[in-house]
């Protein structure tokens, strides 16, 4: 056996240190991103898309007809939807449905505004 003289206590505390210090560290839970970081980094990541153009399409209802029928209306006839007054209109962007709202008027114009954002399965 060696002689007490002969262990450096020094670096004996050194090294426990060092192993509390990663103890600790892996204990510690992962620093926490603020949201208006993580929203200002996703909106610069988004610039890059800013300028690709979409279709927006908002759909009132539906109506199956011939086209016999089709070539029989005239100014002011009036087409039967399959949607109810109040009832929830699809919204489309790229011909994918994102959205469901309600038809309001804005400055004398019709507008949609949503109320519902549907979430779908990004494979498909």
């Amino acid at each position: 056996m060696s002689d007490e003289s002969d262990v450096d206590f020094e670096d004996l505390e050194e090294l426990d240190m060092a192993a509390a210090m990663e103890q600790q560290a892996a204990e510690e839970p992962p620093e926490v991103v603020p949201e208006e970081a993580r929203q200002q980094i996703s909106a610069r990541e988004l610039e890059a898309v800013y300028d690709i153009p979409v279709q927006v399409s908002a759909v009132l209802g539906k109506s199956s007809m011939q086209v016999s029928q089709l070539l029989k209306l005239g100014r002011g006839a009036v087409v039967e939807l399959d949607r109810k007054v109040g009832e929830a209109i699809d919204i489309y962007v790229n011909n994918r449905l994102v959205a469901r709202g309600e038809v309001v008027i804005v400055d004398e114009r019709l507008g949609v505004t949503m109320t519902e954002i549907i979430k779908s399965d990004r494979s498909s």
